[in-house]
């Protein structure tokens, strides 16, 4: 399909569905994105089925062809993360820095091998095809919580900035644990070299911050001796896409680079803050990085939804979908309580420890990096194995956006209420 044309489409589902959300339904913008993308996808995908229209069948065929894997693991997803870096409380960052880091390693690393191992014993339940470290991969995949549902979703709906902190920045962070887990447990069932986590682990992330803050720092130094507020944005976008095709290059993590390179620019753009507004009055800077990340956010929402059309259901999605989705909340929980007792006194909000468990179970959402990271399994994979990997996760991202992304707030006030009831 010609790039214009399936970008005149998507921006066409873009402001049609927002649009009419804003008109009639007063979703969430990014969740009403994604919610009727897909309904759209499903009914082109029933008309092609009862009537021949020649449009409709080409469009369906040819959506997979795009490459969402590529579109995001080689292209945006160093802007996005970079973007939503951008905006982290480094107070609030610092303050909750122990939960913060439980969460993004003791807590990814739990959830993907009880997920993997709960799934096991669905998978002997049915004589499904796979085994044990198979199972784990899917953990791996589905486990990390996303950084840009949580920095587009989460982020809008009313909850407190103490919140909002960690759960961002844990989702900034844990998808790093998760992408260097899922290349150990990927090694482990190819049988290839990276067969050492904890030193798969310390090149992926000591690696991509000392690359990060080198060409940062070096880059930054322009911004200095610079008058030119385009040209900060420019150099920005320097920083961050060089960092991440340097990291990629080296086998570091791509992911956790992007994200110190936003902090990084946010730190120091904030110790220069008088100069920047002399130089910048009208925020040429932040307002770039604000809209590039919403234009971003919602292609990727939609370009989710549309990917229904390239997936087959898989002979065994009705008995492992509804098992997969109750062992992800389970599996995440267990998670979360392990990272929560480490923490100790110090959990963040004043919450007690079955109220935090509670909120970062169910704020745990879920997105195009656990779709990327599952339709690259299909060339090692069985076909069978990897129409379960690509149903499963297809459908635990539209679990957690649909389900969790809005019922969230009424689960934060709630929990809210009660904590308030616990010191009155």
């Amino acid at each position: 399909m010609n790039v214009l044309i399936f970008l005149i489409i998507l921006l066409a589902f873009i402001v049609g569905i927002g649009v009419l959300n804003e008109r009639f339904f007063h979703i969430q913008t990014d969740i009403a994105l994604i919610m009727f993308s897909l309904v759209i996808s499903l009914l082109l995908a029933a008309v092609s089925r009862i009537f021949d229209i020649d449009v409709i069948e080409k469009f369906t065929n040819n959506v997979g062809e795009f490459g969402f894997e590529r579109y995001l693991m080689q292209g945006v997803l160093c802007f996005m993360l970079f973007a939503g870096a951008s905006k982290v409380n480094m107070g609030k960052f610092r303050q909750n820095l122990r939960p913060i880091c439980l969460l993004a390693l003791l807590t990814t690393v739990l959830s993907s091998f009880i997920y993997g191992l709960l799934f096991y014993l669905v998978v002997l339940i049915f004589h499904i095809p796979m085994d044990i470290w198979m199972c784990i991969l899917l953990g791996c995949v589905v486990s990390p919580t996303d950084p840009i549902a949580a920095t587009g979703i989460l982020n809008k709906i009313g909850l407190s900035k103490n919140v909002c902190s960690v759960i961002e920045n844990e989702s900034l962070f844990n998808d790093g644990t998760g992408v260097t887990l899922f290349i150990f447990v990927r090694s482990v069932i190819l049988h290839s070299s990276d067969g050492n986590f904890f030193r798969l682990m310390f090149k992926e992330i000591v690696g991509a911050v000392a690359v990060a803050l080198i060409v940062s720092f070096l880059l930054f130094l322009l911004m200095e001796i610079n008058k030119d507020p385009v040209r900060y944005i420019l150099i920005s976008l320097l920083d961050v896409s060089l960092v991440y095709v340097i990291c990629e290059h080296l086998g570091f993590s791509g992911v956790i680079a992007s994200v110190v390179c936003g902090m990084y620019f946010s730190y120091k753009m904030d110790k220069m803050e008088r100069r920047v507004m002399v130089i910048d009055p009208r925020e040429y800077y932040s307002d770039f990085w604000e809209i590039l990340e919403s234009i971003l956010n919602a292609v990727l929402f939609v370009m989710i939804g549309l990917y229904a059309l390239d997936i087959e259901i898989c002979r065994f999605a009705p008995a492992v979908i509804p098992a997969a989705v109750v062992i992800l909340i389970l599996s995440r929980m267990i998670g979360v309580l392990a990272s929560s007792v480490l923490t100790g006194r110090k959990i963040p909000g004043n919450y007690s420890l079955g109220e935090f468990v509670t909120l970062m179970t169910w704020s745990a959402l879920k997105g195009g990096l656990s779709l990327a990271l599952a339709i690259g399994t299909e060339e090692y994979l069985a076909p069978d194995v990897f129409g379960i990997f690509l149903n499963v996760t297809y459908v635990t991202i539209f679990f957690t956006v649909l389900i969790q992304g809005l019922t969230i707030k009424k689960v934060y006030f709630a929990l809210e209420d009660h904590k308030a009831k616990r010191y009155v």
